[in-house]
C-alpha cells in the first residue's frame, strides 16, 4: 500500500510499475471514471474517456482495456517517466464481487509487465479484501510437475505456506509455472486502503492457493501419508493448530471400518505400502484466550485417488481422480487460514484419507459393512466410495468433538454436476438458521451455490434386506445428489445443525477463468471462511 494520488505519486513512475490500473465503473450516463483516472489523464496528457469509447470499453465488471504508450524520442510528451501502459479496469457497479473480478482480470493483464500500480476506487475495507483476494487468485498458475526431485518432480517444501506477516506488497506467495515474462508484478494499492482488510484479503487468497496446490498434486505422489504431513506442516507453523491422527490399528479398534474397506485395495497384501494406508486426520484450531467458543467441523472427503474400485472408472472419468480430495483440501485450508487470522471460533478439519484403488483386498458390491456407531450398509456400488468415508467421519465427529455445527464438503456425486453444471455447487441442510448464513457467506464469497432438498420421499430407495441402509439406491429414482445427502444424514446428528456440500461439479474446471485457472479451483474455501466468522 502507498499514500497519495495518480496525480504526485512515484508510484507511477516507470521506476516503480510497468503499469497503472484505473478503476472505470458505469453508471447511468454510461461510464463513470474514478478519480484516479481522471488524474491519470491529465498527468499523462491523454484523453482517456475518448480511447475508452474508441476502443469499446464500457466498464462492466470484467472488461478492460490496456494502453501501451508509445516508445519517445528526444523530450518528447508528458508521460516520459511514467509507467508505459495504463489498464482501464471495469469495476461495474462497484461491489465487492466486481472489485474481485477487477482484481483477477488486471492480475491476468499484468503477467510480464513488472509491478502494477492500482488506483482503482476501491471504497471501503471489503471491497480491498475482495480486490486483493481476485488479484492473488488470477496470479495464480498451477505447479508444473516435470522431472525433478523425485519421478514426478516432487513436492515443494512450501506446500503449505507458513503465516504471513503483514504484507506490505499483495504478491502471491505460490511459486508460479512460468518464470520471468509469464509472472505477475508486486501490486501497490495506491492511495487510503484498510491494511486489515488487505490482511485478510492475502490470507484467503492464500487459503484458496492452498486447497488449489493440494488438489492439482499427482496421485504418484499424493498418498494419504503425504496429505497427512502437509496438514502437520501446516500446524508446526501455528501455535493454535493441533493434529491427531489414527491409523489402520486405531481405525479398526473405534469402529470406523468403512475408511479401512475403502482403503483396502491400496495397501493390504504383498505389496502393502504404509504411505497408502487410510487413516482419519483432524486439524484443529483452538482460540487463545477464549471460554467455550462454538465449534465448527468440517469433514472433507479425502480420497487421494478414485479408481471406482471394483465398479472400475472409465478412463475417461479417472483422469481427474488425483482431485478427489478436493473437500478435504478445503477443509484443511480453512482451518489453517481461520488461525492465521487469529478467529475467535474452534474450528476442525476431519479429514478421512484413503484411496479406492483394486486389490485382492478391495471391497466388494454386495459386501455389508458395519459403520461407526453400528450402522451396517449394503455396498452397492465401489465408486460410491466418499459417503463411506464420509459416514465414518460424520458419525465419530458427532460422538467425539462436541461440534456446535457440522459441514461435510465432498466431490461427491455425478448428479450434482448433471443438476447444477461444472459452476454451482449444491446444498443440503437440516437446519434453516446455518443454511441462512451459509447463503450469506456464499453471496460475499463471490461462489455460487444452491439449496437442494433433503426429500424424505427418496428415502425408500436407500432400503436393502440384507442390512440397515443401501450406500446408493438398488432401484434407480433418479436425484442421486439428494439420496447421497439422505444417506449422509443418518450418520449427522439429528440435533446438531449439519450442511452437506456437494462439490463435484466445481471443484475442478476444464477451462479457466480470470479468477481460477483450468484444474483444480479451491471451491469452497472462501465460502466457508465467511460462514465461520458469522458463527462467532
Amino acid at each position: 500500500m502507498a499514500r497519495g494520488s495518480v496525480a504526485q505519486s512515484t508510484m507511477v513512475k516507470s521506476a516503480n510499475a510497468g503499469l497503472v490500473a484505473l478503476g472505470v465503473g458505469t453508471g447511468p450516463d454510461g461510464l463513470e471514471p474514478g478519480q484516479g483516472a481522471a488524474q491519470a489523464g491529465a498527468r499523462y496528457g491523454i484523453d482517456l474517456a475518448a480511447t475508452a469509447e474508441r476502443r469499446g470499453f464500457t466498464g462492466a465488471s470484467g472488461t478492460a482495456a490496456v494502453i501501451d504508450l508509445p516508445v519517445l524520442h528526444g523530450t518528447g510528451p508528458q508521460w516520459r517517466g511514467l509507467a508505459p501502459a495504463i489498464a482501464l479496469i471495469g469495476v461495474g457497479e462497484a461491489n465487492p464481487a466486481s472489485y474481485r473480478q477487477a482484481g483477477a482480470r488486471l492480475a491476468r493483464l499484468a503477467r510480464g509487465r513488472g509491478p502494477v500500480t492500482a488506483a482503482l476506487g476501491a471504497k471501503s475495507p471489503e471491497h480491498t479484501r475482495s480486490l486483493v483476494e481476485g488479484y492473488l487468485l488470477g496470479a495464480y498458475q498451477p505447479e508444473r510437475w516435470g522431472i525433478g526431485a523425485g519421478a514426478l518432480g516432487g513436492p515443494r517444501d512450501d506446500a503449505v505456506p507458513a503465516p504471513p506477516t503483514t504484507p506490505s506488497r499483495a504478491h502471491p506467495a505460490s511459486p508460479v509455472a512460468d518464470q520471468g515474462a509469464g509472472q505477475v508484478g508486486d501490486l501497490t494499492l495506491l492511495g487510503p486502503h484498510d491494511r486489515a482488510a488487505v490482511q485478510v484479503g492475502w490470507i484467503t487468497a492464500q487459503a484458496v492457493i492452498l486447497a488449489r496446490d493440494l488438489t492439482n498434486t499427482p496421485a504418484s505422489l499424493k498418498t494419504p501419508a503425504w496429505l497427512e504431513e502437509q496438514a502437520r506442516n501446516g500446524a508446526k507453523r501455528r501455535n493454535s493448530v493441533l493434529v491427531n491422527s489414527l491409523g489402520p490399528a486405531d481405525l479398526d479398534k473405534q469402529g470406523l471400518k468403512g475408511i479401512l474397506a475403502v482403503g483396502a485395495g491400496a495397501w493390504v497384501g504383498p505389496a502393502a505400502d504404509a504411505a497408502r494406508s487410510p487413516r482419519l486426520v483432524t486439524v484443529t484450531h483452538v482460540p487463545a484466550g477464549v471460554k467455550n467458543p462454538p465449534h465448527l467441523v468440517i469433514v472433507g472427503k479425502g480420497i487421494t485417488f478414485d479408481t471406482g474400485g471394483l465398479d472400475l472408472k472409465r478412463t475417461a472419468g479417472m483422469v481427474s481422480m488425483k482431485t478427489d480430495m478436493a473437500g478435504a483440501a478445503a477443509g484443511l485450508a480453512t482451518v489453517l487460514a481461520l488461525s492465521d487470522l487469529g478467529a475467535d471460533i474452534k474450528v476442525s478439519a476431519v479429514l478421512p484419507l484413503a484411496q479406492n484403488s483394486v486389490g485382492a483386498a478391495s471391497y466388494r458390491p454386495g459386501d455389508v459393512i458395519e459403520l461407526y456407531g453400528g450402522t451396517t450398509v449394503e455396498i452397492g456400488d465401489t465408486d460410491a466410495e466418499g459417503r463411506v468415508v464420509l459416514a465414518d467421519a460424520l458419525g465419530w465427529s458427532a460422538a467425539n468433538l462436541e461440534p456446535t455445527c457440522v459441514v461435510d464438503i465432498a466431490t461427491l456425486t455425478g448428479a450434482q454436476k448433471v443438476a447444477l453444471g461444472d459452476g454451482i455447487g449444491a446444498v443440503f441442510a437440516n437446519d434453516e438458521v446455518l443454511a441462512a448464513r451459509f447463503a450469506e457467506a456464499g453471496v460475499s464469497a463471490g461462489e455460487d451455490w444452491w439449496r437442494l432438498p433433503l426429500a424424505d420421499a427418496y428415502e425408500p430407495a436407500l432400503a436393502t434386506p440384507n442390512a440397515d441402509v443401501a450406500t446408493i439406491a438398488l432401484e434407480p429414482v433418479g436425484g442421486g445428489a439428494i439420496t447421497a445427502a439422505l444417506f449422509l444424514r443418518r450418520f449427522a446428528a439429528p440435533d446438531v445443525p449439519w450442511l452437506h456440500l456437494d462439490i463435484a461439479g466445481p471443484a475442478r474446471a476444464t477451462t479457466g477463468t480470470d479468477v481460477a485457472p483450468a484444474g483444480a479451483t479451491g471451491f469452497g474455501v472462501r465460502t466457508l471462511l465467511r460462514l465461520a466468522q458469522r458463527l462467532v
